[in-house]
């Protein structure tokens, strides 16, 4: 295992999910004070020169913690050139790439002593990221919001990690301290937690949204193309009101790839349509990031004292 030594000191190895439409300044500062590692997509502000700000805002906020901007490296997001110009210039330690693993762009941030950490759902995108040079692979496995794969999690870090040496973040149905232990236990750097972070107090996403997160379970979660024309989980209660036909969605043989949408066709479409992971299972509140991570933090230390005590240590 390796963990970048530009993202230590955090009280967690808890990274929370760059989340779209959801995670803004407010939630980023608020996980970095707590001790774990913010994040947000840059599409989530409006402009170049407004995510430029967000940079200063949080950089101004958290004392030199470790925080991360999510580039989608994909032609379709036409911001890509110069929201990177802005990651240089304000030297974000930490950039998540989606949709494309790029040398380039890992050389670029590379030049400034950032780090990369690339999405991956499977083992052909995982070489090809590490062929490009990424410090860290993101695996997204089977349970996990927004655009998720399918394979279980034991799976997929037992086969990345036959092959990558470099820091490994596992994602999908993370919402307790436990879930980060057992995380590390099965030799990943860090956990990464989406969902359980938006049903915070300091999260954008509307009090709607919350409240449906506290309550559906993992049976209500849909995992389907037809948003968006790729695969992506969502809450069906959520689908249900946006006018999707649960039971063709539910039938993959009648489900409608369609067209892949642009980067703010897509926008439009998860503003109504809420993603979630499967696990909302352990979502019941709605906490301040601050309660939130003590309640991680006490949990984390009482799976790793009961591993402890199985192994006689």
């Amino acid at each position: 295992m390796a963990k970048p030594e530009s993202l230590d000191g955090t009280r967690l190895p808890v990274i929370a999910a760059p989340m779209f439409l959801v995670s803004g300044p407010e939630l980023v500062i608020a996980s970095c004070k707590a001790g774990v590692i913010g994040t947000f997509p840059a599409l989530n502000q409006r402009t170049t020169e407004g995510f430029a700000q967000w940079c200063d805002d949080i950089a101004g906020a958290i004392d030199g913690a470790p925080y991360g901007v999510n580039l989608i490296a994909h032609r379709s997001n036409p911001r890509l050139e110069a929201d990177l110009a802005v990651c240089v210039e304000k030297k974000v330690p930490l950039i998540i790439t989606s949709l494309g693993a790029v040398s380039e762009l890992v050389d670029t941030v590379h030049s400034y002593g950032g780090v990369v950490f690339h999405d991956v759902t499977n083992a052909r995108h995982a070489r090809k990221a590490q062929a490009a040079g990424v410090d860290g692979l993101i695996l997204v496995a089977g349970g996990a919001g927004g655009h998720a794969g399918t394979t279980n999690p034991f799976a997929l870090i037992s086969e990345i990690r036959s092959f990558f040496d470099g820091t490994i973040i596992l994602a999908g149905c993370m919402s307790t301290g436990a879930d980060a232990a057992a995380a590390i236990a099965m030799g990943a750097d860090f956990a990464y937690m989406g969902t359980r972070f938006i049903a915070t107090q300091e999260s954008a996403a509307q009090a709607e949204y919350k409240e449906m997160l506290r309550e559906v379970g993992p049976a209500e979660i849909v995992y389907t193309p037809a948003v968006s024309g790729v695969p992506a989980n969502f809450m069906e209660p959520s689908l249900r009101d946006n006018g999707f036909d649960m039971e063709k969605l539910r039938d993959s043989a009648h489900v409608d790839f369609g067209k892949k949408l642009t980067v703010s066709d897509e926008a439009k479409a998860w503003k109504t349509v809420w993603s979630a992971g499967q696990g909302v299972a352990a979502i019941d509140d709605c906490p301040t990031v601050a309660e939130l991570v003590d309640r991680l933090e006490a949990e984390y230390r009482d799976a790793s004292a009961r591993l402890s005590a199985t192994l006689g240590g």
